[in-house]
């Protein structure tokens, strides 16, 4: 579900922390990736119309398969290094946030098959994605075929995006590609949305900056995340009344919860029993994850060709020709190297991912070093040491 109307406060109050990028200008970085959201995405997408029209000649669903497959391709010809991570157990307090779900996507089951014998086409688009699930076979599927491709997959202990915010906060990453704000709440120093959106259909990517998020608001770590719990999260129930607007308002005004919650009571807000906003804001700054050596390395390595044309052509029935070229330009793409990339377009970052540290240019190199010569035998004849200051 992500946060309620945080898109939207932040373009209000803080629209600092957001700027817009091109596609190519990640080239050279790693990139964390929810996979599960893009998943449902993919589901999503080709099921609009209430019927899978992509299957294989078994009639096994492969929309999920098609999605994966020639988004991943298009970041490795972009010289972009994906990392895809799949959620875990869930964490308790998530559990009537599920259970809501699937009492939804058991109504929009009925609501689907009556917007079907009656013929009204906005509802059967409507109620079908209501009904969309990933399941374990569409993880474990894109796990697959991930793996084939040469990309580096992690399964996190818990929730999926917890662990790639972990991974951002840790330099392993240089950022975070999901569509869920939340992952904000988490603390990943950079948000990137739209970097999955496919390219025919041209939305702009948008970069979020941790920092800046804090500062345009005015709060701290824990007054940010209070303030992402009253605007509506996944591990607390709702308060009625209380928008994006108010919650902002109300702990600027008080600076700590449970004071928000002292000036709830007897008034028109009615706060639901329970609200664990306590266990919530310690689920978002200490969450379930993998670190350092429990962590798999991360590598890139070139598509598995055969087995990719096994599971693809022979297994799930796509075109042999469009596989069979899309593997073509994986492996032309594999190996760029991130010295190529021009800093110009992103700026510095503020931290840098592990395993990218930043080269000079050749051509500034050799003028630092004449420079540096020049400096040198100037101090040498005043008997003052060469070093820099």
């Amino acid at each position: 579900m992500g946060i309620k109307g945080l898109t939207k406060l932040l373009g209000d109050n803080a629209p600092d922390c957001s700027k817009e990028q091109k596609f190519e200008n990640y080239f050279g970085r790693k990139i964390a990736i929810d996979a599960s959201m893009h998943i449902y995405q993919f589901l999503v997408v080709v099921g609009r119309t209430g019927e899978q029209s992509l299957t294989s000649e078994a009639g096994e669903v492969t929309s999920h398969l098609q999605g994966m497959f020639f988004r991943t391709c298009r970041m490795l010809e972009n010289g972009i290094k994906p990392v895809y991570v799949f959620d875990g157990k869930p964490p308790n307090l998530k559990k009537d946030e599920l259970a809501k779900r699937y009492t939804k996507r058991t109504d929009a089951t009925d609501d689907l098959a009556e917007a079907k014998e009656t013929g009204e086409a906005a509802d059967v688009e409507k109620y079908s994605k209501r009904t969309i699930r990933v399941t374990q076979t569409h993880n474990d599927e894109c796990k697959k075929l991930l793996r084939l491709m040469g990309v580096p997959v992690i399964e996190a202990p818990s929730e999926a995006e917890a662990q790639c915010c972990a991974m951002n906060k840790a330099d392993l990453v240089f950022g975070v590609a999901t569509e869920d704000m939340d992952a904000l709440t988490f603390g990943t120093p950079r948000l990137i949305r739209n970097l999955m959106a496919p390219a025919s259909a041209k939305v702009t990517v948008t970069e979020y900056d941790y920092d800046k998020v804090l500062e345009g608001l005015g709060l701290t770590v824990d007054q940010f995340i209070d303030m992402c719990i009253l605007c509506g999260c996944d591990y607390c129930g709702h308060i009625k009344g209380v928008g994006e607007k108010k919650a902002l308002q109300l702990v600027q005004k008080f600076g700590e919860m449970k004071d928000v919650m002292a000036s709830l009571e007897g008034g028109k807000y009615v706060v639901p029993e329970p609200f664990p906003y306590e266990e919530a804001r310690k689920l978002f700054k200490e969450p379930s994850v993998l670190t350092g050596d429990q962590l798999p390395k991360l590598t890139w390595n070139p598509p598995d060709e055969a087995g990719l044309l096994q599971f693809l052509v022979e297994e799930k029935s796509f075109s042999e020709d469009r596989i069979r070229k899309a593997i073509d330009r994986i492996k032309a793409s594999h190996g760029k190297s991130t010295q190529g990339r021009l800093e110009s377009f992103f700026g510095a970052p503020k931290s840098k991912p592990a395993g990218e540290k930043r080269k000079q240019p050749a051509a500034a190199s050799s003028k630092a070093a004449a420079g540096a010569k020049g400096a040198a035998a100037k101090k040498g004849k005043t008997g003052v040491g060469g070093k820099k200051k």
